[in-house]
């Protein structure tokens, strides 16, 4: 290395501020390099350096490595010593003797003390970097989110008044980076709209303005005042479909806010200005109605999203076609089921079960008869417990044979637990006076080992004793057969 080399850059920040920078041993709150496997061994050598090594000997143990730094080492060191900023401002200073670092090189420091809520240092690199004539607009982005990190928005709202000092244009861009940074904080949009609505009039708002200011009042759940901003800005930038980000924002906010009714009404008016939201508003809107089981709204919204020409997905069938199953609205979960393979989305064994539990649920004998052969017909079959059920209401219901077929399927597939359901066959053909058919079932539940419970024995007991002798003998003979089967 040159003698010029040794020299350190009249640029860079000379003073170290030590008293503003947190304490080199403090809480580990970034990321370090121990979470990048990937990391090259010479950076996870620099990174270790720096974070087992006494800041007053930083400088010493870095010339005593024999390491060469270079521009991708710099870089990759800094990404990974946020936990330690003084350290990271002697590591930054010993590589600049070698070369000059990149403008990335400098924002990483910039965003790095900020981050720390070190801002003399930081504005001492923004000045350095001035000098250097690497500022830009990333440099001020990294200052407006660390202020406002720090809550700290009047110094932030300033940083971007100042940037004319530094030379760096202020733009609609750097508004928004502003605005954005704002809205990143919890209930600050008021601060993020009182700053907007001084600055308009100087840098007109864009698309991205808007959409910026529409996802604050999403967050915050306001609606009144979403609209007025919605207003402002078809007035402003009109209507433009590389906005749908705002749109959506909006329409989330209404849907959110309980007036789903106004944004059915804005969803047409959108589609007729060719700004019809995507696939993620509605399915994020139709979720958001199934978990407050808005019945009423939820098939209108879906046949606008259809008549978009969105192609909805297997699981928004099944989220409407649940919400509609346990409304009992079985017509027009069997319409979403006949449409949804034209739409290339195939029913599963959810959307089938669903069905017909609710089938079940209404006593609707016929059609959990059909149903099921249609489960089987497309091999999705019914679960355990909604075979339990069917079995339950079907003899309840006098459908016997109906009952026995789902019983025979769930027996011969190896449907498990069958338990449950064949005590519950046993108890509905007792309760049918089908004592014959009670005994053969039970023998053969028997011989397959399936439990039947005591509870269970005493009914047909009853049963079988109160029909006379033939019947008390049928009984005793498989009481003995289950007796050995307890053993």
């Amino acid at each position: 290395m040159d003698a010029d080399a040794e020299k350190p850059n009249p640029a860079l920040p000379t003073k170290s501020h030590s008293n503003s920078i947190p304490n080199n041993l403090q809480p580990r709150r970034f990321p370090t390099h121990l979470d990048a496997p990937g990391i090259s061994p010479t950076a996870r050598t620099l990174c270790q350096l720096l974070t087992r090594t006494s800041p007053l000997h930083i400088e010493s143990a870095l010339s005593s490595s024999g390491i060469v730094p270079t521009s991708d080492l710099l870089q990759q060191v800094l990404t990974f010593s946020y936990n330690h900023p003084f350290s990271a401002i002697k590591f930054f200073r010993w590589a600049s003797r070698s070369f000059n670092p990149s403008a990335y090189a400098w924002n990483l420091m910039v965003d790095l003390l900020g981050k720390n809520q070190s801002f003399e240092s930081m504005w001492e690199f923004v000045r350095s970097m001035k000098e250097e004539g690497l500022l830009s607009l990333p440099t001020f982005v990294s200052v407006f989110s660390s202020y406002c990190a720090a809550d700290r928005f009047s110094d932030a709202i300033k940083s971007f008044h100042d940037m004319d000092q530094y030379g760096v244009q202020q733009d609609v861009v750097a508004v928004n980076s502003l605005l954005s940074a704002i809205c990143r904080q919890d209930n600050q949009i008021s601060v993020a709209v009182e700053f907007f609505d001084r600055i308009k009039s100087k840098i007109p708002p864009d698309g991205d303005t808007f959409a910026i200011l529409l996802e604050g009042w999403e967050k915050q759940g306001n609606v009144a005042k979403a609209r007025t901003t919605f207003g402002e800005m078809v007035i402003r930038v009109g209507w433009n479909p590389a906005n749908l980000s705002a749109y959506d924002a909006f329409l989330t906010t209404l849907v959110r806010g309980a007036h789903t009714d106004e944004a059915l009404k804005f969803l047409q008016v959108m589609k007729g200005h060719n700004c019809f939201p995507g696939l993620s508003f509605f399915s994020n809107a139709l979720d958001f109605l199934v978990k407050q089981n808005d019945l009423t709204h939820i098939v209108p919204l879906w046949d606008i999203m259809v008549g978009g020409g969105l192609v909805p997905n297997l699981i928004m069938y099944n989220a409407v076609i649940g919400l509609l199953c346990n409304n009992n609205d079985l017509d027009n979960a069997f319409r979403f089921l006949d449409e949804m393979v034209f739409y290339g989305a195939f029913p599963d064994s959810s959307t089938y079960n669903m069905i017909f539990q609710c089938l079940v649920r209404n006593k609707r004998v016929r059609d959990v008869g059909n149903f099921f052969v249609e489960m089987i017909k497309n091999e999705w079959p019914p679960t355990c417990s909604n075979s339990l059920l069917a079995i339950k209401m079907l003899l309840e219901e006098d459908d016997p044979e109906m009952a026995i077929d789902i019983w025979h399927y769930m027996a011969e597939n190896c449907v498990s637990p069958l338990d449950e359901s064949s005590n519950e066959l046993l108890i509905g053909l007792c309760n049918l006076g089908r004592l014959l058919e009670v005994k053969r079932f039970a023998e053969r539940m028997l011989d397959r080992r399936i439990k039947l419970f005591e509870s269970t024995m005493e009914t047909l007991k009853k049963a079988f004793y109160k029909e006379g002798r033939s019947f008390r003998d049928k009984y005793d003979s498989l009481s003995s057969k289950w007796k050995v089967a307890q053993m």
